[in-house]
């Protein structure tokens, strides 16, 4: 499992958005290159967990998981 710091951008944008749980957030993430990794779950709107390494920097979008 990997951890990914999200940018103040992220963070700002997850803060807004409810919890899934107590102190964190199931998320999809939607990367540059078409990727989309689903299901992730990020803790304190700060925190990334993925089995899947990628760069933060690759992120366009990042959603609440449905």
């Amino acid at each position: 499992m990997t951890t990914i710091q999200l940018s103040s951008k992220w963070r700002h944008k997850l803060a807004e958005l409810p919890e899934s749980g107590m102190g964190y957030q199931l998320v999809d993430v939607d990367l540059q290159d078409g990727r989309v990794l689903s299901g992730l779950m990020v803790f304190n709107c700060e925190e990334c967990q993925s089995e899947v390494s990628f760069d933060p920097n690759d992120i366009v979008d990042i959603r609440l998981h449905q």
